[in-house]
């Protein structure tokens, strides 16, 4: 009897899926309020099970991975490495996005009074309550006092700091600390074989996360503003294939070989609009793709804090789209003046929910732009969020093949291997 092959379908193509039937129920569903309540609802248990194992997996991986390490004077080279890499790149985004807002003038072509109007309240309430924390308060929140608090308030970079002193402390006393690596490494291998088990709902998250938004946005409240949408996509694009790509080359990589090995997880947060909802099989590939995992264990979660690079790029653009609608013209001195402060305030609120729209709350005022003009851009946040959650995933796994290959802790022939399977699938 003749047997036939049996085909499964990868996540990254399930997901399309559950993209697409979730643009079909946002259209057919739209000012649904119990489908909307519905779909909030089923998106909302999924972005939670994955938050779950978010803070346990970055906690036993990062503790083991620093303790590899051992070396503070290693670790403290890594970091800086790792601060002046991102500060560099998101520097380049703000300025690309800069460049293609004045080459392109998306904000002359509208007439920002006719658009819809939404409510942005939660995140002027936001805006206020960064504005009031400098940086010192900032600096300081960033040791823990109390790190069960930290850690049941999902606070990153507070569990960050604890679990690298904890990490030295553990190689600090030698043989006696083995165990508790021995006990993290199986943490961290239980939470890696709970991820694939919460992977197996993700089209169902996305789909319902799709058809959510959509249905209570409408496909009407995008047509008015598709050309800056579609700038904003065509420049993340060009920021990942070609100044990515750049830096890939010089380090000796391929981008789209990363973008290869990477594409479920872009699939993905680009789906759910999460950075979050990708990090453990981020930290989990990346180890895998040759990366040492004190590296990974690091950079990436500081990344997923401070290296948005897909947020830099919307909010430059965002900032010249709103002037231009209103018709303000901006000096070179003032645009290099944004520049400088989209670079500080994207640090200053890192962490902060709805960052990205918060920062731009907390940047436009300073080039005379009304706050009231975010009203008009806040309905196509979450399409926008999407792409630049994408850019954000791809930006932090190219960091670390970046800072482990600088620090010689990058295994080619394991990288060579791995990239192999994913080109036979």
């Amino acid at each position: 009897m003749k047997k036939y092959k049996q085909y499964r379908l990868s996540l990254g193509w399930q997901i399309m899926i559950g993209l697409g039937l979730g643009i079909v129920l946002g259209v057919v569903f739209y000012g649904n309020q119990v489908a909307i309540t519905t779909m909030q609802n089923i998106g909302t248990m999924f972005i939670s099970l994955i938050q779950m194992i978010v803070l346990p997996i970055v906690v036993s991986c990062l503790t083991v991975g620093i303790a590899s390490i051992g070396d503070i004077k290693k670790l403290g080279r890594v970091g800086l490495k790792t601060l002046v890499y991102f500060e560099l790149m998101t520097t380049v985004a703000i300025a690309l996005g800069m460049i293609v807002a004045n080459v392109l003038h998306p904000g002359t072509m509208i007439d920002i009074h006719s658009l819809h109007s939404s409510d942005i309240s939660q995140y002027m309430a936001t805006a206020k309550a960064a504005k009031h924390s400098g940086i010192w308060e900032t600096l300081m929140g960033i040791i823990p006092t109390n790190i069960f608090s930290s850690l049941s308030n999902g606070d990153m970079m507070p569990v960050i700091f604890f679990s690298v002193f904890f990490g030295l402390g553990i190689a600090a006393i030698g043989e006696k600390g083995k165990i508790l690596i021995d006990v993290l490494q199986s943490v961290s291998e239980v939470m890696f074989k709970v991820t694939n088990w919460v992977m197996h709902v993700a089209p169902i998250g996305v789909c319902a996360l799709i058809g959510v938004a959509l249905a209570e946005m409408g496909i009407s409240a995008l047509i008015p503003l598709g050309y800056f949408v579609i700038i904003t996509y065509g420049t993340m694009i060009v920021f990942v294939i070609v100044v990515m790509g750049i830096v890939a080359k010089i380090f000796g990589f391929n981008i789209f070989h990363l973008l290869t090995v990477i594409k479920d997880e872009i699939v993905l947060a680009f789906s759910t609009a999460s950075s979050e909802a990708v990090l453990p099989r981020m930290i989990e590939k990346m180890d895998n793709y040759g990366t040492n995992q004190g590296i990974v264990s690091f950079v990436i979660p500081t990344g997923y804090t401070f290296n948005l690079d897909g947020s830099a790029i919307y909010q430059s653009i965002a900032a010249l789209f709103l002037a231009q609608a209103y018709h303000i013209h901006l000096s070179l001195g003032q645009q290099i003046t944004l520049l400088v402060v989209l670079m500080v305030t994207s640090k200053g609120m890192a962490g902060v929910p709805g960052a990205s729209f918060v920062v731009l709350l907390a940047t436009i005022s300073t080039i005379g732009v009304p706050v009231t003009g975010l009203t008009f851009i806040a309905g196509i946040d979450r399409l926008v969020d999407m792409g630049r959650t994408a850019v954000n995933v791809v930006g932090n796994s190219l960091a670390t093949m970046v800072i482990g290959k600088s620090e010689h802790e990058f295994d080619q022939a394991r990288s060579d291997a791995y990239l192999a399977e994913f080109k036979k699938k």
